[in-house]
C-alpha cells in the first residue's frame, strides 16, 4: 500500500518536501491530462467510461463472473451489474448462466464488444506511441520500470 505525505516528517526533509510537491504537482496534471484524452476517446465511440472500462477489463482478462468483473474494475458488484446491464442493452457483452452453478451468470463480450475492446486498445497504443517518440528508448524503458514499481505499490 502507497504511504500517505506525512507533514511531519516532510518538514525534517525541506528538499524532499519541495521534490514531493512538484511530484503532486506533476501527477495531478498528467491524470487530468490523460482523463480528459481518455474521456474524449471514450465519448467518441458513445460508450460512458466505466462502460469502456468494462469492456477493456473483459477484453484484456476474458470472460468471468460478476464478482471477479467488479473485483478488476475496483467496484461494488451492484454498480457492476448496473454497468454490465448497459453493455447488455448496447450490444457489447451477453450473461451466460454458469455451468458450474445455475445461480451465477458469466459475462463476456460479444463482437460488438471485442470491436469496440480492439478499437479502445488502438487508441491507448498510439498514446504509448507517442509518449515514446517523445521519450526515446532509454527514458521509455525507465519510465516503464518506475510505472511497475508504483503499480506493485498502489
Amino acid at each position: 500500500m502507497i504511504k500517505i505525505f506525512d507533514h511531519i516528517t516532510m518538514e525534517n526533509h525541506p528538499d524532499q518536501s519541495a521534490l514531493v510537491g512538484e511530484l503532486n504537482e506533476g501527477l495531478v496534471e498528467f491524470f487530468d491530462r490523460f482523463s480528459s484524452w481518455e474521456s474524449s476517446v471514450i465519448e467518441a465511440g458513445h460508450l460512458k467510461i466505466a462502460d469502456a472500462h468494462a469492456i477493456e477489463v473483459l477484453g484484456h482478462y476474458g470472460r468471468m463472473n460478476m464478482k471477479d468483473l467488479a473485483g478488476r474494475l475496483g467496484l461494488t458488484t451492484g454498480t457492476t451489474t448496473i454497468t454490465v446491464d448497459r453493455l447488455e442493452q448496447g450490444g457489447f457483452a451477453r450473461r451466460i448462466r454458469a455451468e458450474h452453478d445455475r445461480r451465477s451468470y458469466i459475462i463476456e463480450l460479444t463482437g460488438a464488444g471485442s470491436d469496440a475492446h480492439e478499437e479502445h486498445h488502438r487508441h491507448h497504443m498510439n498514446l504509448a506511441r507517442e509518449v515514446f517518440s517523445v521519450l526515446g528508448e532509454d527514458e521509455s524503458a525507465i519510465l516503464v520500470s518506475i510505472l511497475r514499481k508504483i503499480n506493485e505499490h498502489i
